[in-house]
């Protein structure tokens, strides 16, 4: 084994050592990526809060393992945890990983060294949770980890290829999730509903069916926990979540379509302009208020470094839990108008007196979660003009 200059750190409960390196990247001797700790600390608390909602002991499996930091603290530091499997295909992250384990006194905790999909296929029905946290795309191991999820099982999923989910990049996004994508300002929410569209219908030919527990988009990535049900029944209801959000780039209306085949409006009904169309992808919902308000209260028996961070955002999703698909951008439609914004506030004000929907989103900061159509927005937006000024 080469020897390498090592550096100790800490996180939450847990004390793991890695070899140093210049950046973050695939290239390192063993990847371990210090921005992703408050994805690691939102996992503690989603599978923390799963375990209790199953009432027995669970098994898990962290797919990426390199320096052993995730699922090392996920048997160190929620509480309920039985086996924990981590794997990788480098033998110097395995190395690590078992130094690590013994670093931390843990038992329980094996190292296997496969290729991801085959390590899923090999343990069909052993986990309880499945956390995928790949470097780049998350869909070549899906259909796997459909093959592998049991029934009431946790599906924990990171994809950093922003860029193709949120249409940067068309092609790859087609390619990779079978969907196209559009780049609006809304684009990060798309990029997450791409995703759970796609795995629900990865998981469909298995009769297995997904329910979004949570999700976010931060910074270069997006992070989805699925809860995993099965039966043809149930499996070909939620179906019925997939279609397609079609956007008018002109007024800035947007409308969803329900179903993989079923007709689209190609014509906006508001201006008449022509509408751009992005999926197949999950119109259902992306945040559960239940397991979401449960993950906070979590906060208060964790020690996880990023709690201001980690309840900023929590909240921010319990508030958008039963607001619609997509949100409207107030400076992009105050451009438009040819007015200024007024304050974010006010909008909600007048919005909710009238009886709409409206709260603010974790994906955008001036951006709004309505199901007022865009023509109330703007004549708000006029009124709270003329009011100002």
């Amino acid at each position: 084994m080469e020897e390498y200059k090592t550096k100790i750190i800490e996180e939450g409960l847990t004390k793991i050592e890695f070899p140093e390196f210049d950046k973050v990247s695939s290239d390192a001797p063993v990847f371990y990526n210090p921005h992703m700790e408050l994805n690691r600390d939102l996992s503690i608390l989603a599978i923390q809060t799963f375990q209790k909602e199953q009432d027995h002991e669970i098994n898990i499996c962290d797919l990426f393992g390199g320096s052993g930091i995730r699922g090392i603290r996920y048997k160190n530091e929620i509480d309920g945890v039985g086996k924990v499997s981590i794997n990788d295909i480098s033998e110097v992250a395995n190395h690590y990983e078992r130094h690590n384990i013994e670093l931390n006194n843990l038992e329980d905790v094996e190292v296997y060294q496969h290729d991801a999909s085959m390590l899923l296929r090999m343990k069909r029905g052993e986990f309880d949770v499945i956390d995928i946290d790949p470097f780049g795309t998350p869909s070549p191991f899906l259909d796997s980890s459909g093959y592998c999820a049991r029934r009431n099982s946790l599906l924990c999923v990171t994809a950093t290829d922003t860029s193709a989910l949120c249409g940067t990049y068309k092609e790859p996004c087609i390619r990779k999730y079978n969907a196209k994508p559009y780049k609006s300002e809304y684009c990060h929410e798309t990029g997450i509903r791409i995703l759970a569209g796609f795995v629900a219908l990865t998981l469909s030919k298995y009769a297995k069916c997904i329910e979004v527990k949570m999700s976010h988009s931060t910074e270069h990535y997006m992070r989805l926990y699925l809860e995993i049900k099965k039966g043809s029944k149930r499996t070909d209801e939620t179906l019925k979540n997939i279609g397609y959000i079609s956007h008018c780039k002109h007024c800035h209306h947007r409308q969803t379509s329900n179903g993989l085949a079923g007709p689209i409006a190609e014509v906006c009904p508001v201006c008449g302009e022509k509408l751009i169309q992005a999926g197949p992808l999950w119109l259902g919902s992306i945040q559960n208020a239940e397991f979401i308000q449960k993950m906070i209260e979590e906060t208060e028996h964790k020690k996880i470094n990023t709690e201001k961070e980690a309840l900023k955002l929590l909240n921010k999703c319990l508030l958008e839990a039963d607001a619609p698909a997509t949100f409207f951008d107030i400076h992009s439609i105050c451009k438009t108008l040819k007015v200024s914004a007024p304050k974010f506030d006010l909008i909600l004000d007048e919005l909710k007196k009238e009886g709409f929907i409206a709260v603010k989103t974790h994906f955008k900061p001036l951006g709004l979660k309505t199901d007022a159509p865009v023509d109330k927005i703007k004549e708000i937006l006029i009124d709270l003009q003329s009011t100002i000024f």
